[in-house]
This record gives structure tokens, C-alpha cells and sequence, in this order.
């Protein structure tokens, strides 16, 4: 099969959160299942040249129309760590995508759906055809509005759209001037609840509904999190396009790539170890704390937190862990960037008040190579989010064989399954802990159960870790999902 993924990241070359390692770590398992795939992404001046290999032009001479006129386009090609590539450069005074970042600038509307547009016009040019192209969040919600309304009637009628979401939080709130750009023009027409207005914003229209309505398969990123998004808040406005268009969305946990997240073959960590030599885990817990200058204390657990400082991810709830650990006899370690002033403000005077602590380090920013450590030589890891909807945290942890203490939220539920009272696991299925109320009573039940059963019964703690290290959560399940649905889609 021939497929096209058109996106704003891809990782390790354009990566800003979880968008990135998705859109690489599905192309690759695509590719070893024996699919040919290529990824169309903008050519950012910011993006991470160094990780491109034999970057060189592929198609000069790109005019995408736009307005009454057009854009002229360079398109380079390049292999990112074996995936080709194809980098769309818009030669235009807008300077679209040299800005010295990915994301929050004030046309951010424009330059996606620019982007979206160059990369059907793209597709168009060169007579490349796929059986499927698969888009990705709201900055590609336009592609298969653009490919069913104007490019099926210039010899692209039988490609198909695969549309994922995965973050329903940013949904690409535009105005009528998006319509007149891109050659959609008739705004009476898509400005109507059953096509692209916004479902609460009648003089706007929505690109991320815009995909969930034109394209053939809507997916998101774990199963729990598509019934949050069907039935709750979760959904920010969108429950009930989803729900006229529920025949075609789904679920598909994300995976992870064991490749670059295993303790077997981890080159960030000083003692590889599998579930065959756990012991060796010990060693790496040693070397955490000697790299974080923590008392060397081996009575004592090591809880983690890893990721934002925001609150999605549950940050009142992060801080408080920090102290109730210490209160429990429990080592604490964060590493992690906030993304608003008041709460990096809060936690650098938590770090200053915590500085001498030799139970307590705080981290922050982020440390690609430092987290791969912390996984390793962590006894538990902590992700109390407010709405997740995949998390890869808490997979990553379980591979190292760290026990997951986690909220009852989107893919977090379809993970971490409890060992005290899941009741669709056998004891034997078990990996974790599990608390559902955003109260600190709540993480306090689940981390005293986690903490105690460290302290007080080590043989089935251990037993603990190694059943959370025999779970698969690598791409080949969802590589199977996401080929049922291309392979579905194409027949339709």
C-alpha cells in the first residue's frame, strides 16, 4: 500500500510534544509491514537539520494557488533516520515558516492551511497518487476538505483520508478569509453546521471539523480518550460532530518505539537489563542518584515525575506528590519544563526551597538524555493528568520496569491496569495504581498503596514491575489497526 502522511511534525526533526514520535514511529512500522510511505512536513527554518540525511531539491518549481494569485514553492526531499521526507519551502513575503518556531504565531490559521494546500498541490503536480493520506491534527484538518471539494476533479478522485486527532484541545478557529485562500470561496456553503462553522461560533468555521466531516476514517489516539471525546467535555465542542460522524471514528492507542525505549539496548543508561536480570535496575537507580547528588539511601523508593508543568497534566497534583513522598520516606525526582510563567515561578521557588534536600531533586526543563536515566533507575512513576489523551509516560515507565501510578483518564485507563481492584485483570494481568478524583486524598490512596507495597512486601512489588515490563505497547498492535482502517477506507 502507498501512503502519504502529511503533518506538521515529525520527530526527531520537527518534534513540539507527542504529534512527532506518532507520525515518525506509524511510518516506520508501515514501512517494515512492507507499505511505502512518505511524509510531507513544512520546511521550518528551526527545525533539526542535523537529523535530515541528503537533503536536496526534488521539485523547484511548486506554484501553489492562492488568493487570486500564487505561491512559489521549493520542495526538498531527505531521509529523517531512514523515513523519505519531502519539505515544503514557501518562497513568499508571508515567510510562512521562518519564524524561529513551529507554533504560536498570530496567522497560524494561514500558514497551515497554506501548508495544506502545498501539499495537495504538491501531490497533484508530481502525479503522486497514494492509496491513503493520513493528516494529523487541525493543522491538516483542510486536506481532505480541499481533496473532495476542488483536487477529486483534477485526477485525484480515488485517494482516500485517514484523519487522527490528538489533542482536541487546539481545533483551528478561523474566519471566512482561510475559504477566499485556499480556492474553497463559496462561504454560504461550508459556513453550515453540517460542513465546516464552528459548532458554538456561527461566524467561524472549524478545520479540525472540517476533517472530522470530510475525511473517510477519523481516529484518536487511545479508545478511552474517543469516549471522552464522544461524551464528554473532553471533546471541547466537538462531541456532537463526532457522534453524527461516530460510524467512522475510533480509537488506536499510540505506541512506542522499543528501539529508542528499551532497557535492553538504551545507550542513555549505564546498565542495560531486561525482565531476565532486573537486578541490574539497582545499578542505574545508584547512578541517578549520583547524578542528582540524592542520598544514597537503598531502603528508600525512587517516585518520578516526567513531562510538562501545566495543567493538563495534573500540575497541583504533582506538586503536592513531592511532599506527601517525602512524608512517606520516598525519594522524589521531576524533570520537566512549565509552559506559563506563575507555574514555573512556582515550582523554581519549590526547587530553591528543596535545593538541600538530599531526598528531592527538581529538574527543570527538559533532558532528552536525563529521562532515559530517571525511567531506568525510577522505582515508580506518577502521571496524575487531568485529561491524557494517549500518555506515553506511563508505557515508557512500564517497559523499565517503573510501576505507574496513574489517573483513571484516556489512554492511561486502556495502560495501567490496578492491582488492587481492576476488575477486568486477573492479578496476574496487573501493573500498576489507579485513582480517578483530581483530589490530593486520591493520589494519596493510590501512592500509600504503591509505597507500602514497597516497603512492606518488595518480592510482589518487584512482581509488580516485571508483569507492567511483559506488556507490548511498541506500534505493532496499532500498525495492524491503522491497516485495517486504510485497507478499508480504500475499498470504499
Amino acid at each position: 500500500m502507498y501512503v502519504v502522511q502529511i503533518a506538521s511534525e515529525c520527530a526527531p526533526v520537527i518534534k513540539a510534544g507527542g504529534l512527532g514520535d506518532v507520525v515518525y514511529g506509524l511510518s516506520r512500522e508501515l514501512e517494515i509491514r512492507g507499505n511505502s510511505v512518505e511524509l510531507i512536513l513544512p520546511k521550518y527554518d528551526c527545525m533539526r537539520y542535523d537529523h535530515i540525511w541528503g537533503l536536496h531539491d526534488a521539485y523547484r518549481d511548486l506554484w501553489v494557488p492562492w488568493y487570486d494569485g500564487r505561491v512559489h514553492c521549493s520542495v526538498y526531499c531527505g531521509w529523517v533516520h531512514g523515513r523519505v521526507c519531502f519539505f515544503i519551502e514557501p518562497h513568499s513575503q508571508d515567510d510562512f515558516f521562518n519564524r524561529g518556531c513551529y507554533y504560536g504565531c498570530n496567522d497560524d490559521n494561514m500558514r497551515f492551511a497554506f501548508f495544506s494546500k502545498a501539499a495537495l498541490e504538491f501531490l497533484h503536480q508530481s502525479n503522486k497518487r497514494p492509496d491513503v493520506i493520513h493528516c494529523h491534527d487541525w493543522q491538516t484538518g483542510l486536506v481532505p476538505v480541499m481533496l473532495y471539494e476542488i483536487y477529486k476533479y483534477h485526477g485525484m478522485g480515488n485517494q482516500r483520508v485517514c484523519y487522527t486527532i490528538h489533542n482536541f484541545k487546539h481545533q483551528g478557529i478561523a474566519g471566512n478569509e482561510v475559504l477566499q485562500a485556499t480556492g474553497l470561496n463559496q462561504a454560504e456553503y461550508y459556513f453550515q453546521y453540517d460542513k465546516l462553522q464552528d459548532n458554538f461560533n456561527p461566524f467561524a468555521i472549524n478545520l479540525m471539523k472540517g476533517g472530522i466531516v470530510y475525511s473517510n476514517a477519523v481516529t484518536t489516539v487511545s479508545p478511552n480518550h474517543a469516549w471522552e471525546a464522544h461524551y464528554t467535555e473532553v471533546g471541547s465542542g466537538l462531541g456532537h460532530t463526532l457522534h453524527q460522524h461516530q460510524d467512522k471514528f475510533s480509537g488506536i492507542l499510540n505506541g512506542i518505539d522499543y528501539d529508542f525505549w528499551n532497557p535492553e539496548v538504551d545507550r542513555y543508561i549505564p546498565f542495560n537489563y531486561s525482565s531476565d536480570d532486573f537486578e541490574q535496575k539497582v545499578y542505574n537507580k545508584k547512578a541517578l542518584r549520583e547524578r542528582l547528588l540524592l542520598r544514597d539511601e537503598p531502603k528508600k523508593p525512587v517516585i518520578a515525575y516526567i513531562g510538562r508543568l501545566d495543567n493538563q497534566k495534573g500540575v497541583h497534583l504533582v506538586h503536592h506528590a513531592i511532599y506527601y513522598a517525602l512524608q512517606r520516606e520516598a525519594q522524589f525526582v521531576l524533570l520537566g519544563s512549565a509552559t506559563e510563567p506563575g507555574i514555573n515561578a512556582h515550582f523554581k521557588h519549590e526547587k530553591n526551597f528543596l535545593n538541600d534536600n538530599p531526598d528531592c531533586h527538581l529538574e527543570l526543563g527538559f533532558n532528552e538524555e536525563l529521562s532515559h536515566l530517571i525511567y531506568a533507575g525510577a522505582d515508580m512513576i506518577l502521571v496524575p493528568s487531568n485529561y491524557e489523551p494517549c500518555g506515553l509516560t506511563q508505557t515508557i515507565g512500564m517497559k523499565y520496569g517503573t510501576v505507574p501510578i496513574v489517573r483513571g483518564v484516556g489512554g492511561l485507563v486502556n495502560t495501567v491496569f490496578d492491582r488492587d481492584y481492576d476488575p477486568n485483570k486477573s492479578p496476574e494481568e496487573r501493573n500498576g495504581y489507579v485513582f480517578y478524583q483530581t483530589d490530593y486524598g486520591a493520589l494519596e490512596s493510590a501512592m500509600d498503596r504503591a509505597i507500602g507495597l514497597w516497603y512492606n512486601h518488595p518480592q510482589e512489588f518487584r512482581q509488580l514491575a516485571l508483569q507492567g515490563m511483559a506488556y507490548d505497547y511498541s506500534w505493532n498492535h496499532p500498525g495492524t489497526e491503522y491497516l485495517k482502517i486504510y485497507d478499508r477506507i480504500r475499498h470504499q
